[in-house]
């Protein structure tokens, strides 16, 4: 987009949030790669190993055998879903671990087997997609890792009525394990998925990797990667890193309530409650910059602007990238009242308010995050 641009902010704060934005990427050409040389080069390496290297270190994200979980949006169709061809990259970076990758990758999202471009929920294997071959679904990208590494895709719609307990309980069926009680500020009643991979490991999003020999779970081999699209949304402002998680909880089983908890800080809830990310990564090669529309993103009304951003924070990332990405395209646009995709904006109801409410929700499990711009430090780099 003629005029956009993403610029270096360092913070004079001591304790800080960092964000790493990539410019002029389409997701295949080497973007995703060029995001964890930045990242690399401030200070946090995508890969585990005793060994240091370029990417990786001991303080390292993805150890060689991490069951990585790569949270997408499948809801949507056009530009609405996660880029496939970041997808791709991400997928391919992990499988390359220099310690020779032994773990295993699930690509998964709940379109809440409702509403979305199907009126059905989800899907991973849409005609329409987004990414530059139109026609490459989440499917596709996956199916191209077989027979080379353990790459799956998991759409938890088809459990998404299904109630489960957990395996410690005896359990073994996949589907949603819903607490009988409401939990936080916004009183969620925490909602998420328990699933066998194509590959046979067994996954509970908020205990880890089941063992069935031991009868526990390893918590520390399933890493999450949250990667939501930026878009604007009709009801809740802006859909990013944070309210990407309505997508691991189940609508059907809440009798709708999850939904109606984002705007009390419900997502936060959730992060809290089950796994918090190990990495977002920040969709943002098209948007949907149209304030009050969403979150469908068609392919006549989408905004390239070739931009992936990440970090560690999903709070800080949501607020810079709405504030900085978003509001800038809009602006660029034309569009004058920017007030619902607006994090500033603090009305009951709005973005700003929901995404405080979700910060308390994080604090108060005692989550480092931050809202205040002073303590962003921002890494841009243009390829």
């Amino acid at each position: 987009m003629e005029g956009f641009k993403i610029e270096d902010r360092l913070s004079g704060s001591g304790s800080v949030s960092d964000i790493y934005a990539v410019t002029g990427t389409s997701g295949r050409d080497g973007g995703f790669e060029a995001l964890l040389s930045l990242m690399a080069d401030k200070g946090l390496k995508f890969y585990r190993s005793a060994e240091d290297g370029e990417h990786s270190g001991p303080e390292g994200l993805i150890p060689r055998d991490a069951v990585v979980l790569i949270k997408v949006n499948s809801q949507w169709d056009e530009r609405g879903g996660t880029n496939t061809d970041l997808v791709d990259s991400i997928i391919t970076a992990v499988t390359e671990h220099p310690d020779v990758y032994a773990g295993e990758v699930v690509v998964a999202d709940n379109g809440q087997a409702q509403y979305g471009s199907t009126r059905r929920g989800g899907s991973l294997d849409y005609e329409r997609n987004n990414a530059e071959d139109t026609s490459r679904s989440i499917q596709r990208v996956v199916d191209g890792f077989s027979g080379v590494h353990r790459v799956s895709t998991y759409l938890w719609d088809t459990i998404t009525t299904s109630k489960v307990d957990e395996y410690f309980m005896g359990d073994d069926e996949d589907g949603y394990v819903v607490d009988e009680g409401a939990s936080g500020g916004s009183a969620l009643r925490v909602s998420y998925p328990k699933f066998k991979t194509g590959h046979g490991t067994r996954i509970s999003f908020r205990h880890g990797v089941w063992l069935p020999d031991v009868s526990g779970y390893d918590g520390e081999r399933l890493k999450v990667i949250n990667v939501p699209v930026l878009k604007a949304h009709f009801i809740y402002g802006v859909t990013a890193c944070v309210k990407h998680y309505m997508g691991v909880v189940s609508d059907k089983l809440t009798g709708g309530d999850s939904h109606r908890s984002v705007r009390r800080g419900g997502m936060g809830t959730e992060m809290a409650a089950t796994r918090m990310p190990t990495l977002n990564v920040l969709d943002a090669i098209w948007v949907n910059a149209d304030p009050g529309s969403g979150p469908s993103s068609p392919y006549t009304k989408a905004t390239r602007l070739d931009t992936i951003v990440a970090g560690t924070d999903p709070v800080a990332l949501d607020y810079l990238a709405s504030k900085h990405v978003l509001m800038q395209a809009a602006r660029l646009k034309g569009h004058g009242d920017l007030s619902k995709i607006d994090p500033d904006n603090t009305e009951e109801g709005s973005f700003g308010s929901w995404l405080r409410l979700s910060a308390e929700e994080l604090a108060d499990a005692g989550h480092r995050f931050t809202l205040d711009e002073e303590r962003m430090n921002v890494h841009a780099l243009p390829l």
